[in-house]
């Protein structure tokens, strides 16, 4: 896998991938930003892929809605791996709801919480591939007023059969204006993961899985204009506006990840109990609030398909709706 820390480059790309839909990293180096990757509609679970990953984010906004936790997990359960990242997590037993929810197909392989933001990871039953080695390592940010920003984020290393993970589940400060905060935190946690000073996490991971509530806004587009264009289903105009992808151009952060397409709404901000935008006094830009990244390290030999990037907008407990997205990973095919 390249190396996080290479944030640098003036040059950005933001590129599709060959027909095949398979994740590939250039081998020279260069800044690539963020790679954005269309969506391969069929998961070969059952067949060629080597293993299949569900991962959720959501930002519960302290509120526990024993039905809204049963929903994120969709009745086809057709993964090996349930990664499952939570922020504004209230004082309650999330895990019970979920271990529940799984009982018949998955069962709970590990669980971190730092402050209001927790992480469950699943697997399947049936699966012969067990988890080995795990261990997790939490920080905060240096530099930080965490009452003021409520922003943090936490680290879990695990192999899964011969293949290593990072998962990075993050709560990043908020605010539009708040842009170089979110990338000094996103610059630090890449820097504190992979700097080689770092004994535990010198060992580059097969693949590496960014969620949260990452809190990067619309920027230049008003509220108004903003809710026009995804009530006439032409949210893709607004994806130029996105923070997180104009920063990544300027080659700010996230090198070298792949992103599914924000084909869907913005996730943030709803009112509470419905699927309407914000209709308080500030009338906030609706925004892609809540994001899944990944970067799946070519030397690996694997590559990845993207079968769904999605917002789940029956839940309404929440001023933000889940995220949810499914990754088949497969042994990477040269000749395609």
């Amino acid at each position: 896998m390249g190396n996080c820390t290479s944030f640098t480059s003036p040059k950005w790309r933001l590129s599709e991938l060959h027909s095949n839909g398979m994740v590939s990293v250039d081998e020279d180096g260069t800044h690539e930003g963020i790679k954005i990757i269309r969506i391969q509609k069929a998961c070969e679970f059952t067949t060629n892929s080597v293993l299949c990953v569900c991962i959720i984010t959501w930002n519960m906004n302290g509120k526990m809605s024993v039905d809204d936790v049963t929903k994120l997990v969709s009745s086809n359960r057709k993964f090996d791996l349930l990664v499952v990242g939570l922020q504004e997590v209230p004082k309650c037993d999330v895990a019970q709801v979920l271990q529940e929810t799984m009982v018949e197909t998955h069962i709970l392989l590990c669980q971190k919480a730092m402050q209001s933001l927790q992480m469950f990871l699943f697997g399947a039953k049936s699966s012969e591939k067990y988890i080995r080695g795990g261990q997790a390592c939490s920080w905060r940010l240096r530099g930080y007023n965490w009452k003021k920003e409520r922003s943090c984020s936490h680290v879990h290393q695990f192999q899964w059969d011969q293949y290593g993970f990072y998962i990075l589940p993050s709560c990043s400060v908020a605010h539009e204006h708040k842009v170089e905060k979110r990338n000094s935190e996103c610059q630090h946690i890449s820097h504190s993961l992979f700097s080689k000073n770092d004994i535990q996490y010198t060992k580059s991971a097969d693949i590496t899985v960014w969620l949260g509530d990452l809190n990067y806004r619309l920027e230049g587009i008003s509220s108004i204009p903003a809710r026009k264009l995804i009530e006439e289903n032409r949210q893709s105009k607004l994806s130029g506006k996105d923070q997180l992808l104009q920063e990544a151009e300027k080659g700010e952060i996230f090198n070298g990840y792949c992103e599914g397409t924000l084909l869907f709404k913005p996730t943030y901000k709803y009112n509470i109990g419905s699927s309407n935008y914000d209709t308080s006094h500030k009338i906030r830009v609706p925004s892609w609030t809540d994001r899944i990244l990944f970067k799946v390290d070519h030397s690996s030999g694997l590559g990845a398909i993207l079968s769904s990037y999605e917002a789940l907008d029956c839940i309404r407990s929440s001023d933000h709706k889940p995220v949810r997205a499914h990754l088949c990973l497969k042994v990477h095919d040269d000749s395609a």
